[in-house]
């Protein structure tokens, strides 16, 4: 069990990880189970809703995305004996009792992902009016519930998967599209359980928290159209396979049926629950950075742009604090949350964490601001990497001559071209910033914490990273 050391001002990047891993603690669906989710005699408690289960036939747990194997097994905690069983597709498989749990890919779909899904939706056809289905639904569902759309295959499915997240598109966009290419996404599942009683559990991996953009709203009415997803294609210049192209052709003609909107009953009768969100993981950071002594400011849990534009925002502000004392005093700690993009041109290696700290690393270096900033992905995987994220200080990238790790430039520079060609992984790897952590148990989105110290505090170098990542127990 991970029980933090309380940090000093001295010591930031102790505190700046400390306070990450809070956060993620915070939204592990285990601990929002616990605070939502409740059984007595034969009643479940959903929140404020209550559900009398000896009313129904049978009760089966039906969903996907990263944290859904552990949303489930918490849930068949919860209802022992009175759980039918289920289906969930997830990258991190875990007990969940009579549940079956089907382990797949995750960012890009695989045929793994699609048969798990097979058996889900048969299962989703035999639930009727005796059946009370609960629907864990967490971020990285529209990868991992995988159901092309009748003439697209899982490999092509892959592939303009690929192309979208490369396109630097935000994800309410490559959503739009996803669901137009799926026979589960923007609603269609709930289509497919109606007339059963449909419970949908939800933590949010998207600025915003709407349900129909988390796990491409598999329960949730959809607001975009065939016309929507093509204009994506186009917009970002996105390389998709012709058979998508001429399925939404085709549903912009006609030929195909829309996705369901507001006023379809399957999707009205959905009762949708959002558990944890970005806000859950932000809170509990911010207030690990109050105990340890450092004046906080939440700025945001709706950061999204550019990775790397939107890290030199951030040291900016840290500049600023550091310069003025506003918008808080140093020793101070932001805390920031959301979804950066990155709009791929190079051939690197690196998510959007990543990109994140190596274009912090290199500000930090041309304003001489003095300030640690630790920034990860909350599932644990950022992007297509092994890392979680990055720690990185002003002393990171350094401008004083010091060779390149190929001999031939300075640091900086090669920082630079590393950051022009999407490739931070390495660059971060060398200089010990990397922090990995494996799978979390759960998704809210990106996680960043920025320290500055007192004007009279000596920078400290970067933590080792894997000791303090190590040192948390984050299989749990």
């Amino acid at each position: 069990m991970f029980d933090p050391t309380p940090a000093a001002a001295s010591e930031p990047g102790a505190t700046a990880v400390a306070a990450i891993a809070d956060g993620i603690d915070a939204a592990r669906p285990e601990t929002v189970v616990d605070e939502t989710v409740s059984v007595s005699t034969d009643t479940l408690r959903v929140g404020t809703d209550r559900y009398d289960l000896a009313a129904y036939d049978e009760v089966i747990v039906l969903g996907g995305g990263n944290a859904a194997g552990r949303l489930a097994g918490a849930l068949a905690d919860r209802l022992g004996d009175g759980l039918d069983g289920g289906v969930v597709v997830t990258d991190e498989p875990v007990p969940a009792g009579p549940i079956e749990v089907v382990e797949g890919t995750h960012p890009v779909p695989s045929e793994a992902n699609a048969a798990g899904t097979r058996r889900l939706r048969r299962r989703a056809r035999d639930a009727d009016e005796g059946t009370l289905v609960l629907a864990p639904l967490t971020g990285g569902g529209s990868a991992l519930l995988t159901a092309p759309a009748e003439g697209i295959t899982t490999d092509e499915l892959a592939s303009l998967t690929d192309a979208l997240l490369e396109s630097g598109a935000p994800i309410e966009r490559i959503n739009a599209v996803r669901k137009h290419v799926s026979a589960i996404k923007g609603g269609r599942l709930a289509r497919t359980l109606a007339p059963a009683t449909t419970v949908g559990l939800l933590i949010s991996d998207v600025t915003g928290d709407d349900p129909a953009v988390v796990a491409s709203g598999p329960l949730a009415a959809d607001p975009t159209t065939y016309r929507d997803a093509l204009a994506v294609l186009t917009e970002y210049g996105v390389d998709a396979p012709d058979s998508v192209r001429r399925l939404l052709r085709a549903g912009i003609e006609g030929d195909r049926l829309e996705t369901p909107t507001p006023a379809d009953p399957a999707v009205a009768a959905a009762s949708i629950h959002v558990l944890a969100t970005n806000r859950t993981a932000c809170a509990a950071a911010a207030e690990a950075c109050e105990t340890a002594g450092f004046e906080t400011l939440l700025l945001s849990t709706s950061v999204r742009g550019e990775a790397r534009e939107a890290a030199k925002t951030h040291v900016a502000i840290a500049e600023e604090i550091r310069q003025s004392g506003e918008p808080v005093s140093p020793p101070a700690a932001v805390v920031s949350g959301g979804e950066t993009t990155v709009t791929v041109d190079g051939d690197g290696r690196g998510g959007p964490n990543g990109e994140f700290a190596l274009s912090a690393a290199i500000e930090l270096t041309d304003r001489a601001t003095v300030a640690t900033v630790a920034t990860v992905d909350t599932d644990g995987i950022d992007g297509p990497t092994d890392a979680a994220g990055a720690i990185v200080t002003e002393e990171t990238v350094p401008d004083d001559g010091t060779t390149s790790t190929d001999g031939t430039d300075g640091i900086l520079r090669e920082a630079q071209a590393r950051l022009a060609d999407n490739d931070a992984l390495p660059f971060l790897d060398r200089r010990d910033a990397l922090l990995v952590s494996g799978p979390t148990g759960t998704n809210v989105n990106d996680l960043r914490v920025v320290i500055v110290p007192a004007a009279s505090s000596t920078p400290d170098d970067p933590p080792e990273s894997q000791y303090l990542y190590e040192s948390h127990d984050w299989s749990r």
